[in-house]
Order: C-alpha cells, then sequence, then structure tokens
C-alpha cells in the first residue's frame, strides 16, 4: 500500500476537523469532496468571490447525506480577522486554498492582491495559533521561482518574482517560517503546479488555460496562445494536489514540518502540445468539431518561460506518488467540462 492509501484507511478509523479555506474554489472543493468521503468533518470558509456555491452542490450530490452533514459553511472572507478565528474553533489541521490566483489580475490589481494573498494569510495564520491547530498547509505557488531559469526546479534555489501574485506567495512562506520560529507552529507550504481538474472555472478573463481552451474548442471559437507555443508547464491534476495536502497535513516525520515542497507531476508538456491534445481528445468524441489551428500574440507578462519541478523532497519526506499522469487527467477533466458546457 502506498502511504496515501495507509492515510486514508487510518482517518477512516480516526477522523479529524478540518477547515478549507476558499472551500467553493476549485481546488478547496476537490478537497471537501475527499475528506468528506473519508467521514471527516469539515468546516469550509468562503466569501463566495471567485468559489461557486455549484462546487459545493456538485459535492453534496456525490456524498452521502451522512457525510454531507459533516460538514458546516462559513461564509465571510479571510480578511477579516474575527471570521477567521471563529472558523478555526477546534480544528485540528487547516487547508488555505483562499487567495487571488492570478497572474494578470495581480499586475492590474496588486493591492487587493496584497490584501487578500498576504493580509488574508496572516489572519489565517494567527487564528490557527490561536486555535492550536496542529498544523497548517498553505497553498504556495511555482511563481516564486521567478526569473531562475534552473531547471527542474528545486526548493532551495529561487529567482526574483515576476508578478506581485508571485511576490504574494513568498511572503507567504516568509511569514509561515516566521510564526514557526516564534510560536512554534508547523506549516507546510505546497508549492503548486499548474493544477487542473473538475470544477475548475473555464469563464472570465483571467482563466486557466486548460479550462479556457476546452471551453473555447467545444463552442467552436478562437484558441488564443500567448508566444510561440514552445512555452512549457508541468501540468497537475487536482487529485494529485489533493494527496499531497492530506499527506502534509499529517506528516509525522520532525524533518517534514515546516518546509516547502514542489507538487508536480514532474513532467513537461509545451503549450502546443496541449493544444493538440486537447483538440484531438475533444474531436474524438465529436467528430463534427472543426479542426482548427490556435492564433498566437504576444507572451504575456510576468509569466516564466519553462516550468519543470524536481518532487524527489515531496516524495522522501512526505510519500508524496502522483497517481494521474497528464493524458489521464486531461480525459477526465474532458468528462467534467463536456458536461458542464452542456448545462451552462
Amino acid at each position: 500500500m502506498t502511504a496515501f492509501s495507509n492515510l486514508c484507511a487510518q482517518l477512516r478509523q480516526q477522523p479529524r476537523v478540518w477547515l478549507i479555506t476558499g472551500v467553493a474554489g476549485f481546488i478547496g472543493s476537490n478537497l471537501l469532496e475527499a475528506l468528506l468521503q473519508l467521514d471527516q468533518r469539515v468546516i469550509g470558509l468562503d466569501n463566495l468571490a471567485t468559489g461557486h456555491q455549484r462546487n459545493l452542490d456538485e459535492v453534496h450530490s456525490l456524498v452521502s447525506g451522512e457525510q454531507w452533514r459533516r460538514f458546516k459553511l462559513v461564509q465571510g472572507s479571510i480578511t477579516d480577522p474575527t471570521t477567521c478565528a471563529r472558523a478555526c474553533e477546534d480544528v485540528d489541521y487547516v487547508l488555505h486554498q483562499a487567495a487571488l490566483g492570478s497572474v494578470p489580475y495581480s499586475i492590474e490589481h496588486p493591492a487587493e492582491t496584497h490584501t487578500v494573498n498576504v493580509t488574508g494569510f496572516l489572519n489565517i495564520l494567527t487564528a490557527a495559533r490561536d486555535a492550536k491547530a496542529k498544523r497548517l498547509v498553505y497553498a504556495s505557488s511555482s511563481a516564486v521561482y521567478g526569473d531562475d531559469p534552473t531547471l527542474p526546479k528545486v526548493e532551495a534555489k529561487i529567482g526574483q518574482p515576476l508578478s506581485p501574485y508571485a511576490a504574494t506567495k513568498r511572503m507567504n512562506e516568509i511569514y509561515a517560517d516566521a510564526f514557526a520560529k516564534s510560536y512554534g507552529m508547523q506549516n507546510i507550504g505546497l508549492r503548486y503546479f499548474n493544477v487542473f481538474g473538475p470544477r475548475q472555472d473555464p469563464n472570465g478573463a483571467y482563466a486557466a488555460v486548460i479550462p479556457k481552451w476546452i471551453d473555447a474548442l467545444l463552442r467552436r471559437d478562437a484558441v488564443r496562445i500567448n508566444g510561440d507555443g514552445e512555452t512549457s508547464r508541468d501540468f497537475c491534476h487536482v487529485d494529485n494536489i489533493v494527496q499531497a495536502n492530506l499527506l502534509a497535513a499529517t506528516a509525522t516525520s520532525p524533518e517534514a514540518a515546516n518546509q516547502a515542497y514542489n507538487i508536480a507531476l514532474g513532467q513537461r508538456t509545451t503549450l502546443t502540445e496541449l493544444f493538440t491534445h486537447l483538440q484531438s481528445s475533444l474531436r474524438r468524441r465529436n467528430p463534427t468539431l472543426p479542426e482548427s489551428k490556435p492564433v498566437h500574440g504576444p507572451e504575456r507578462a510576468g509569466d516564466i518561460r519553462h516550468s519543470l519541478a524536481d518532487i524527489s523532497k515531496a516524495r522522501q519526506l512526505l510519500g508524496f506518488a502522483p497517481t494521474m499522469n497528464v493524458a489521464d487527467g486531461l480525459e477526465r477533466a474532458m468528462d467534467w467540462y463536456c458536461a458542464d458546457t452542456k448545462t451552462s
């Protein structure tokens, strides 16, 4: 058995109380689904600004009535310290996912991004400290590697941030380390690399590339690639992200705590390769979809050219072992997006 399967068996026998911030969002709702299916008690915090009630409704439909009754939603913002304190009461583990997660949005709205991503994070850190939570696991980002050209990315070597969003995630790591040293907290940062999967919102100007392209292809709209198409990313299905969060929260090795970890698949895919795969897969499902070519535009401000993670640290200290590769993950994502487009 893997470390994660062993953990799931243990959790079913010994339920815990978890707080998920951003619970109505893409990653947050996937964490909620997994924890409820493991018969855990979950407090969710969300102001529904970027998350959606429909995500919670979908989770409700996928778990039993008894499991759903173990969930409580606290509707409010992480920018309010009182709300954070109320949400953290009596929780064992905090999984902090709430954030404004767009590089372009952060460039246009740096002050708002700072308020949510830094001040909000500080509020959650303080509330978790005061509630004496066992551990806080928070969403960092591969954006912290900034202008460092090293591939694959290793946790000990980062560059200068290329966007306000990247700067906020670097500040999260600095604050987490400071709280660990000052108050004896156990905090773990997970540097996500290009997450995709069910319940990732395809709408809006700042939608992530995979859901946005799938939606465009299904609607027979042009797909726009920023740059020449050779930009590459380490795409990681959300199932792997869920695994990493639960392993990080419960890891017992003294060396595991107060670290930052790359959470990815450890494989690189160019945007041209991604487009080809998505179009081919969708046309297998629906041969009436026209074959099209992407429209190329300028590089996007604040973006890095290539991204690839070394995940050996997470494998060694957390027992992280990705189970969903890019091809299988994209197939599952398209099943969901095709269904979602029909109902939207």
